[in-house]
C-alpha cells in the first residue's frame, strides 16, 4: 500500500503542474481607467503620474463623479469623447434657462485655456448688462448673433431670466459672445449680472432656448508622446511626478521609459519576464521537493 504522506504528495504535485500551465496573470498599472461609468483614458488621468503631465490634478473622482478643476470650482464631467477629443462639462453653480444663480465667474489657469479651451461651438451669454458695458461700447466687436437667435427671446423664454425682462418692462442688454471674452474681462468688468453658456450652437437654429443644451464643450489635444506603443506593450501612459519625462507604467512597482515589451514582435516585457523567471525558479524548487519525498521517502 503506498504511504499515506506519499499519496498526499503525488495529489500536490499534480495540482501544481496543472496550475503551471494557466497563463501569467497581466500586471497592474496603478493608474485607474474608470470613474463611475466613464472612463478614463490618457491624456486624462485621476491618478497622479498618470496620463499626461499638461493635464495633471484637472480631473477629480468623487464617488462615481468625474469632475473637471478649475480655479473658480468644480464642474461636472458630462461625457468624454476620446475620438472627437471634447468634454462635455456643466458648471452647478451657472445659470440656465430654468434657474437663475448668484453672481458667478468662470476661470480656467493659463495651462487649461491652451490645452482644453471651450470649443468654438460653446457659446456664452452674458446677461443683464449695464449699457455702460464694455461689449456695448468699445468692444462690441465681440457680441454676435448666432443662427437667428436674440436677447429678447432668452429673456422671454426662459422662466429664470424673465426677472430681469420685468425690472423696466424691456430687455436689458445682453452679449452672445466667446471664451475668449470671459476669459480676458471678468463679469465685474463686463459689468453684466450673470451668464450662462450653451453647447452644439450650429444646431440650435429655430430652437427655442428652454431646448438648448447648457454647459461647456472643452476641446483638447493629444499630445505626442508615443503612448500608443506604451500601451500596446501593456502599460499604461505616465510621467515622472518631479520632472514630469514621460514614462510607460507597466506595474506598481516597476516603470519603463518607453515601453513594458522588449520590442515590436509579441516579446513580452522585461517586468513579466523577471516575473516568470521568479515563478519558475520557485515552482521547479517545490516540483523538485516533491519529487525527492515521493521518490525516496
Amino acid at each position: 500500500m503506498q504511504h499515506p504522506l506519499k499519496h498526499h504528495l503525488t495529489l500536490t504535485l499534480l495540482a501544481l503542474t496543472s496550475l503551471s500551465h494557466f497563463p501569467p496573470a497581466s500586471p497592474l498599472t496603478p493608474c485607474r481607467t474608470l470613474c463611475g461609468t466613464t472612463a478614463i483614458n490618457y491624456p486624462f488621468s485621476i491618478d497622479d503620474g498618470c496620463g499626461a503631465p499638461q493635464y495633471r490634478s484637472m480631473l477629480n473622482c468623487t464617488g462615481t463623479d468625474l469632475f473637471f478643476m478649475t480655479t473658480s470650482g468644480r464642474y461636472k464631467v458630462q461625457s468624454i469623447d476620446y475620438n472627437k477629443q471634447t468634454m462635455v462639462v456643466y458648471d452647478p453653480a451657472m445659470s440656465t434657462c430654468s434657474i437663475l444663480q448668484p453672481h458667478h465667474d468662470f476661470v480656467m489657469t493659463d495651462v487649461e485655456s491652451v490645452v482644453i479651451p471651450p470649443s468654438s461651438d460653446t457659446i456664452f451669454a452674458l446677461l443683464n448688462c449695464s449699457i455702460d458695458s464694455p461689449v456695448l461700447n468699445r468692444y462690441k466687436n465681440l457680441c454676435f448673433n448666432f443662427s437667428g437667435h436674440s436677447c429678447d427671446e432668452l429673456y422671454g423664454g426662459c422662466n429664470a431670466f424673465r426677472v430681469f425682462h420685468s425690472f423696466t418692462n424691456s430687455s436689458p442688454p445682453c452679449c452672445f459672445t466667446g471664451y475668449d471674452t470671459v476669459k480676458y474681462m471678468s463679469m465685474n468688468i463686463l459689468d453684466c449680472s450673470h451668464y450662462t453658456s450653451f453647447i452644439n450652437v450650429d444646431g440650435l437654429k429655430g430652437i427655442g432656448p428652454a431646448d438648448w443644451v447648457y454647459g461647456m464643450k472643452l476641446s483638447y489635444a493629444v499630445p505626442d508622446t508615443g503612448c500608443g506603443r506604451c500601451t500596446r506593450s501593456g502599460g499604461a501612459c505616465g510621467y515622472d511626478t518631479e520632472t514630469g519625462v514621460m514614462m510607460c507604467l507597466c506595474s506598481t512597482s516597476m516603470n519603463a521609459t518607453r515601453e513594458c515589451a522588449a520590442g515590436s514582435n509579441g516579446d513580452i516585457g522585461g517586468a513579466q519576464k523577471l516575473a516568470l523567471r521568479t515563478k519558475f525558479h520557485a515552482f521547479a524548487l517545490v516540483v523538485g521537493a516533491l519529487i525527492y519525498y515521493v521518490i525516496f521517502i
